[in-house]
């Protein structure tokens, strides 16, 4: 155990707080937060590993936690680190703990040109839903694909998913990098694809869900009505990734990396590349390395299922809409989003551009109007930023800068973040009593258990207005509509 980030701690007085660099950080930690909410969460190991992860090999810029931030394995939900592509011989450092089991777990918001008052009935809304959208860890209820078009999946995503009758041509436009990432081979494990051939179009279990809700609160009334917004309208939130093919990918080359770590005098060292690591959860390759371009690979695969799976996902939704409320259910894409990559991209830093590999771990890229990789649509306006935050509160929904980065490699928050583990919140939470208090309040909720409801629970999140308020303040993403919960299928 190194010395107390604590005693290396100051306020920047901008809604984030600064770690300076100590034994073995190669750059300083910023945290999104403030007096009140570092002491609320004075219990989580979240900044501990983030200083971890500001010694991986490579690393430029700053490492940042987002409002949202809590303890995760090797780099803390929240996270957002990036590595020189080019530092060295071979590259700085990939690293799949820096991105998570749950590759591409992400976001994908619809908008219908209705309101609440257009239901003809909620309770038999939600009940068909939740039959139609299968929740839950096992995968049962998947979409029946075989082995080839798995591999067009892999390959090509959202794309995919469209020439399936997943989606609709004009949506691929309103999806990070348009729902398909670069792949060479696209390889993965044998028992990766089996996980993938069941999974697609189901939502998984623990903090996935399918949520309608209202739009609320306005707060940036030009860019809601650029964006097609209204208080009162009807919209879709699905919250999904790659399901277990994603996490048996992250698994297969987390287990191949650390084989190659042996441990030495508190360190996780791989004398070949000349790697000293503080953390065994951060194994990490040089990005150029063999081992480092198999992951990356193997991760953008895993990625773009997750794109097709929310695809699917949209799709089911869609079928039930329109079933229920006939043209009143149309339901055209907002967004999708990430929130578990790393990605390579340009960015400035100390005055001089660079290409570096953005590690977003539970982060949302959040980039500028004027970003090249943006529709037309979001010019000027940014990025929407999609942040879930529970479903007894609300959701957010953000825009990035109308233009140029923020200091956060255009990142920001991707959700309300936990606040209780899963295991203290089974706990300390009645999953029973909960569901009769969030019907009372005219919320309808599906879920296949009340564990999966005491885990959720509104108490074992933080408070993700305050969460937003931070990231606001902290100048990363600007707060554009609040969203209200109508109706939430959980697995």
């Amino acid at each position: 155990m190194g010395e107390d980030w604590r005693n290396h701690l100051s306020d920047e007085g901008d809604g984030t707080m600064r770690i300076k660099a100590h034994g073995n950080m190669k750059v300083d930690a910023r945290l999104v937060t403030d007096q009140q909410h570092l002491l609320n969460h004075a219990d989580d190991r979240g900044p501990e590993q983030l200083v971890n992860a500001a010694a991986l090999p490579g690393i430029v810029g700053e490492a940042w936690a987002m409002a949202d931030w809590h303890f995760g394995y090797g780099l803390p939900i929240g996270g957002v680190i990036a590595t020189d592509t080019e530092a060295g011989e071979l590259g700085g450092a990939i690293s799949p703990g820096g991105v998570g089991f749950d590759i591409n777990c992400g976001v994908r918001m619809l908008a219908l040109d209705a309101t609440e008052s257009d239901i003809p009935n909620l309770k038999k809304l939600a009940g068909r839903l939740a039959g139609r959208i299968p929740a839950g860890a096992s995968g049962k209820g998947g979409l029946d694909i075989n082995s080839q078009q798995l591999d067009d999946l892999i390959q090509r995503g959202a794309h995919a998913a469209v020439d399936f009758g997943f989606g609709f041509d004009e949506d691929l436009a309103q999806i990070e990098s348009n729902g398909m990432l670069h792949t060479e081979e696209a390889a993965i494990s044998t028992r990766a694809r089996e996980r993938g051939l069941r999974a697609l179009g189901t939502l998984g279990s623990g903090n996935h869900f399918l949520e309608l809700q209202t739009v609320g609160k306005t707060v940036d009334a030009e860019t809601a009505k650029k964006w097609g917004l209204y208080e009162g309208q009807l919209v879709a939130m699905i919250h999904s990734g790659s399901r277990g093919l994603g996490h048996q990918v992250c698994s297969d080359h987390v287990r191949a990396l650390e084989s190659r770590y042996t441990s030495s005098n508190g360190m996780w060292v791989e004398e070949s590349w000349g790697y000293s690591l503080p953390d065994r959860q951060l194994p990490a390759a040089p990005f150029h390395s063999k081992e480092g371009q198999s992951y990356f690979d193997a991760m953008n695969a895993a990625a773009n299922f997750a794109f097709a799976n929310r695809s699917a996902l949209a799709h089911r939704l869609r079928e039930v809409l329109r079933l229920e409320l006939g043209t009143d259910g149309e339901a055209r894409l907002l967004y999708d989003v990430a929130h578990n990559i790393a990605k390579v991209e340009h960015h400035h830093i100390d005055g001089v551009e660079c290409k570096v590999c953005v590690h977003r771990k539970g982060a949302t890229r959040a980039f500028g109007g004027d970003h090249s990789d943006l529709s037309g649509g979001y010019a000027q306006s940014g990025q929407p930023v999609l942040v879930p935050g529970d479903m007894g509160t609300g959701s957010w929904l953000l825009a990035g800068p109308k233009q140029g980065t923020n200091q956060a490699f255009g990142s920001s928050c991707h959700g309300a973040g936990r606040a209780l583990s899963r295991t203290k919140a089974k706990k300390t939470i009645d999953g029973k009593a909960l569901k009769l208090e969030l019907e009372a309040k005219g919320i309808r909720i599906h879920a296949s258990t009340p564990n999966v409801l005491a885990e959720e629970a509104p108490d074992a999140y933080k408070d993700v207005d305050e969460v937003i308020a931070l990231t606001d303040r902290a100048d990363l993403a600007r707060p554009v509509v609040r969203l209200n919960p109508l109706a939430v299928i959980k697995g």
